[in-house]
């Protein structure tokens, strides 16, 4: 077979790495963003924040609409053009603008104390018990396998080898369960479990005894799954007793703590706080919306690399040095344009995307009425701001907007349609509204199943199948009839 040479067109469509600079910042959140434009700040020397500037503002800027340069390995230092890198204007163009921000939007560090962790708070208290050397180490590792919820997820097997292969601890099972009878003592009740029914028992053992709490133990020792299940019928009649007493012990149950871990006061694990990106505002009754002001710093380009530049302008001789500090002064400055013109286009298609949703979603934002939820999907945004649908992702994705109803997070407007009784079009968190306000109103003595509620839904002018009642209804985090049928 010969070989033989051919020429061939193809059009081909690629992102330029600005490109991907811009997409990448846009999806980035207020927080996420002070952490990379940080980053850049630091790995940049040519790219600086205009806060700290005090000094006298007679000096050269960046010019931000310079044209693009080619790769450093087709160019030479003579090559460059520096005054396109400098600018005549006195006043930097970021002087001119004006951010009119609160001052809380600058950033503040929350300082929050250190103290007892919870496995220490365990140990603190094994130091309280006569235990034998191996005792201890067993004890030891029992706490170390407790988890943020409070118990042991493991078996007792596993621990057993677990400690023979990395404590050199060889021991049996049924030692292991004699010392975990001994951390089971410990504070807070229900500690190191390694299940729901055990940790619930064990909280009702250590209550002071009375004919309720000692049903609720027998409930939970003897009739676990049936308890689960909301069997009540069962339970009556394997314990022989009424409605009434059933209810007393159950009301036992329902005070214990299903996650003990949860409730230890010393535990100080940091709170993530959610930081909004935009803010809307009712104003003489229209919408005012804002962009969180830390997503608007202000970046301009170092004055000591504008000082190079024109200290390599103005020599006569030129050294090999200082034609590669001149071309590493290049490639700095170059990336702290695209950073700068990134940072700009990401300010805009926040805002515009935001601006566009809020319109959209008018009457929900003036009324707070989820039911107002016009339904709305990616490509209707993205066709009225003439984006793409990938874009309008990135700003959906992982962004708050606080509102006059609380803080919410914007991919929670996007929402499916369907067609009512009468032919219009409504947002399926419309139709999950009021199946939510039903399901609230029914008889918990007698909870309506997932047909009943279909039919209510029809009734109200929902044509829903059941199926359909059933998929929201899990999408709402809301149980079956039977599991949330009440005494």
């Amino acid at each position: 077979m010969a070989l033989k040479q051919y020429l061939q067109f193809k059009l081909s469509q690629k992102l330029s790495p600005q490109q991907i600079q811009l997409m990448k910042l846009i999806q980035l959140p207020t927080q996420a963003f002070e952490q990379r434009l940080k980053q850049e700040l630091e790995e940049n020397p040519a790219l600086d924040t205009g806060k700290e500037e005090t000094r006298d503002d007679n000096f050269d800027e960046f010019d931000n609409t310079t044209d693009d340069l080619n790769d450093n390995d087709t160019i030479d230092a003579d090559d460059i053009n520096i005054d396109e890198y400098l600018s005549d204007d006195e006043i930097p163009e970021y002087r001119t603008q004006a951010n009119n921000y609160s001052a809380d939007d600058e950033e503040k560090s929350i300082p929050y104390a250190a103290g007892t962790s919870f496995t220490q708070h365990l140990i603190n208290q094994l130091n309280t018990f006569r235990l034998s050397d191996q005792e201890e180490e067993i004890a030891y590792f029992l706490v170390g396998s407790v988890d943020e919820s409070g118990y042991i997820r493991r078996s007792l097997s596993d621990i057993t080898d677990d400690l023979a292969f990395t404590q050199n601890v060889y021991t049996t099972e049924e030692e292991v369960e004699k010392v975990l009878q001994i951390v089971h003592q410990l504070d807070p009740a229900g500690v190191a479990a390694r299940n729901l029914q055990e940790c619930l028992s064990i909280q009702l053992h250590r209550k002071e005894q009375n004919p309720d709490i000692e049903l609720a133990t027998a409930i939970i020792d003897k009739a676990f799954e049936q308890f689960t299940k909301k069997h009540y019928k069962k339970l009556m009649q394997k314990f022989n007793i009424n409605e009434e007493q059933l209810k007393d012990a159950i009301e036992e149950i329902e005070r214990l703590n299903p996650k003990p871990g949860g409730s230890y006061a010393g535990n100080n694990k940091i709170v993530e706080h959610i930081v909004p990106d935009f803010a809307i505002k009712i104003v003489d009754g229209e919408l005012e919306l804002t962009l969180n002001g830390r997503n608007a710093p202000e970046l301009h380009v170092s004055r000591e690399y504008n000082n190079m530049l024109k200290g390599y302008k103005d020599s006569k001789e030129r050294s090999k040095a200082q034609k590669d500090a001149v071309m590493f002064i290049k490639q700095k400055l170059d990336a702290a344009k695209w950073f700068i013109e990134a940072v700009r286009q990401r300010q805009q298609t926040l805002f515009v995307t935001m601006s566009s949703i809020m319109n959209y979603q008018k009457e929900y934002f003036l009324t707070g009425d989820e039911r107002k939820l016009r339904p709305m999907i990616l490509k209707d945004i993205a066709d009225e701001i003439e984006m793409d649908v990938s874009t309008i992702s990135r700003v959906a994705n992982s962004k708050y907007v606080d509102t006059p109803y609380g803080t919410k997070l914007i991919k929670e407007f996007f929402s499916e349609s369907m067609t009512n009784d009468q032919g219009e079009e409504v947002s399926t968190r419309e139709i999950k509204k009021i199946l939510e306000t039903v399901i609230e109103e029914e008889n918990k003595k007698k909870p309506l199943t997932d047909e009943a509620l279909s039919k209510i839904l029809k009734e109200k002018g929902y044509p829903i199948a059941r199926r359909t009642v059933a998929k929201y209804r899990e999408q709402l985090d809301i149980p079956v009839a039977r599991l949330r049928k009440e005494l």
